[in-house]
């Protein structure tokens, strides 16, 4: 699986343009893909914060992540715009029977394949070594462009997670 995506971020953005990531519920497939990238595409076409244009961006990476950025360099996004952006959103979850919202389904790479696992099943796949403190994590979270490029894809121990699960010393 290539997991190169930061060549795919445009280069023009404030490494500190907010991101938000929505992770979907499954797979799209590629026709529906198409669909969502148009949607996004439309969307940030048009976005706006008090009437001003949002410098903003947005994507599909691995079929299941979208991102959205807005760069705040010229334009603030304020709670409004915010609200624009999770409504459209929330349109993608109606439209494609997906959940975009979930955050305690986290996302890994296991055996060179995404692999979505309920926080509550985590510790089970450690201890039966399903998921060891060099799997790669997907740390949701990020906030910023700089965060999404550096802190985004990164290995378990690396992460939020490592502090609340039991990682074997030999992992």
């Amino acid at each position: 699986m290539n997991l190169e995506y930061k060549h795919l971020l445009p280069a023009g953005f404030s490494p500190l343009s907010k991101v938000w990531i929505y992770q979907s519920s499954r797979l799209f497939s590629m026709a529906e893909a198409v669909e969502v990238e148009d949607v996004l595409n439309n969307f940030t076409s048009v976005w706006v914060s008090h009437g001003a244009p949002v410098k903003g961006f947005s994507i599909l990476l691995f079929g299941q992540f979208i991102i959205l950025m807005a760069d705040e360099t010229d334009t603030t996004v304020g709670g409004c715009s915010t609200d624009t952006s999770t409504r459209m959103i929330k349109e993608l979850e109606k439209r494609f029977d997906i959940n975009l919202f979930d955050r305690t389904t986290l996302a890994f790479i296991i055996k060179d394949k995404l692999q979505l696992l309920p926080l509550a099943q985590v510790n089970y796949a450690i201890e039966n070594g399903f998921i060891n403190k060099d799997t790669l994590f997907f740390n949701n979270i990020v906030v910023t462009k700089k965060d999404l490029q550096e802190n985004w894809l990164i290995p378990v121990e690396k992460s939020w997670l490592s502090k609340r699960l039991s990682l074997k010393a030999e992992n």
